[in-house]
């Protein structure tokens, strides 16, 4: 689904990956760790190709960040869906019309785009705010929110950038379940974080950013989550 090939790229002359490689299958969740600064927003906006490798490649199902041509663009991006730490929802309308908004732009019909929002919302467990603005929400309810417009477009994979990075404990858990089902359902997930303490609570592949690179992590026995929730 997603392959970084011998990826890599730098700043200014300040290197950030050096032969960077990744591998994420389809309906598989993979969390992204490593130090702020360490290179993991670069790593997710490689994926929706906003910033493309400087050597090496990228490839995502059937599009290559070596070949692909800007009017591909939109066609790519119809199959990532992207969480952001600080929601970025539409203030100036509902959380139906949030939603609604993202399939206008795909050029949805009327009748599938009502249907979509409401399966998108029922899955988060927020039909019942679909008339709430966004200011009427939490923050875990906004960030739910989030990833139901991510998830209405029927993406093959999900970047989640610090999704919980402004939420309690509790909420974030929350949130780490609904990506977790998501991904059970077949969509990829990458769930980028600095919080080392959360990627023990549900089972997935992890991989560390460092020294330019994307390095397995396995858990010492006592660090395994008990089980896969």
């Amino acid at each position: 689904m997603v392959t970084f090939s011998n990826v890599e790229f730098s700043y200014s002359n300040q290197p950030v990956f050096n032969n960077l490689n990744l591998h994420v299958d389809e309906g598989e969740f993979v969390y992204l760790i490593g130090k702020s600064g360490i290179g993991k927003s670069t790593l997710l906006q490689m994926v929706y190709m906003n910033i493309l490798p400087q050597s090496g490649y990228v490839q995502v199902g059937e599009f290559s960040s070596d070949t692909i041509k800007p009017n591909k663009l939109p066609f790519l991006r119809r199959n990532v869906g992207v969480v952001f730490q600080d929601f970025k929802l539409l203030e100036d309308r509902n959380v139906f019309n949030n939603l609604a908004f993202v399939l206008h732009l795909l050029g949805i019909p009327r009748k599938e785009l009502k249907k979509r929002v409401v399966d998108a919302l029922t899955e988060v467990g927020l039909i019942h705010k679909q008339n709430n603005m966004p200011n009427q929400l939490s923050g875990g309810e906004k960030q739910r929110v989030a990833i139901a417009r991510a998830i209405v477009k029927n993406p093959k994979v999900i970047l989640a950038d610090e999704p919980t990075g402004n939420l309690d404990p509790e909420t974030s858990m929350d949130i780490m379940y609904i990506l977790q089902r998501i991904s059970e359902r077949g969509t990829a997930v990458i769930f980028a974080t600095h919080n080392y303490e959360l990627v023990k609570k549900v089972r997935a592949k992890i991989f560390k950013l460092e020294d330019g690179k994307a390095v397995k992590v396995i858990l010492k026995p006592k660090e395994q989550p008990d089980k896969e929730d």
